[in-house]
């Protein structure tokens, strides 16, 4: 029987206007907060949740971090007025922007602690960047995932290399290649999450890994997260591999493909390669 964590034991000091952090005895839950928009990513959630991730990280009593989704979905990828700015910018603007993005994903892949995502409603483009760079994926039954970047003229660039470790090649192909919808047992099948649950089960499947956990030491699990780096050749938070998938998606934001895939979402229309 899994503990009965007190997800409500305290709340973090830290001021946050895009996500929430609950404090519990070694673990922290950290809550996507913008239900409004379907807790989509924009360049302060970005920044928030690097902090958050990196503060959690330097915290000696927390052994677990959670993410979760307020509201109806987990994340729906990008947000659009966030989206509307970077068709806009200059290549070196979408240089540093996709870095920070890269970073993020960075801060969970490369996190001390056990990361935990509990995913819902629907995971959609850089939504799959937090769920492939955590440890472990829980997923309600319903939830509905997609790599849609090249419906839009672009590709998954910064968050690849993590999903790509999650998922493998075959898998890749497919689904980042088509950015069809798959389903959560889909994702399963493919690697991407852990556990497919009824929605009545996902809090119970949390506290089960949550305890499971527990019961290792907090150095050995670190320790075992940097052997699996090493082994898969990851080691290096710093790798060029990084920095070039920022290149490859500033590249396609500003190239002809790119910005008329933006303009026809935005516009409502199909692009013109269909």
């Amino acid at each position: 029987m899994a503990a009965d964590y007190d997800i409500f034991s305290d709340y973090c000091s830290m001021e946050f206007k895009t996500i929430k952090i609950q404090l519990g005895e070694s673990v922290a839950w950290v809550n996507l907060d913008r239900p409004e928009v379907r807790n989509a990513l924009n360049a302060e959630m970005i920044h928030e949740l690097t902090e958050a991730m990196t503060w959690l990280d330097s915290r000696g009593d927390i052994r677990v971090v959670v993410l979760r989704g307020s509201g109806k979905v987990f994340c729906a990828g990008a947000d659009l007025a966030y989206m509307k700015s970077m068709s806009q910018y200059s290549y070196n603007q979408n240089i540093a922007d996709a870095e920070k993005l890269s970073k993020l994903f960075r801060a969970v892949y490369y996190s001390r602690k056990a990361v935990i995502a509990v995913v819902h409603g629907a995971c959609i483009g850089g939504a799959n960047g937090l769920v492939a760079a955590a440890d472990i994926v829980l997923a309600e039954r319903a939830t509905k995932f997609a790599f849609s970047e090249v419906r839009l003229g672009l590709t998954p660039a910064t968050i690849s290399p993590f999903v790509f470790l999650r998922m493998g090649g075959t898998a890749c192909r497919e689904l980042m290649l088509t950015g069809r919808t798959f389903t959560a047992d889909e994702a399963k099948s493919f690697g991407l999450v852990n556990v497919v649950t009824d929605e009545a089960s996902l809090v119970d499947a949390e506290r089960e890994y949550i305890e499971y956990f527990m019961h290792g030491s907090p150095d050995a699990i670190a320790d075992g997260k940097n052997l699996l780096r090493m082994v898969s050749g990851t080691l290096d938070p710093n790798d060029p591999l990084f920095y070039n998938t920022s290149i490859l998606i500033a590249q396609e934001r500003v190239s002809k493909y790119g910005q008329e895939g933006m303009a026809a979402f935005f516009e409502k229309r199909k692009p013109n390669w269909e």
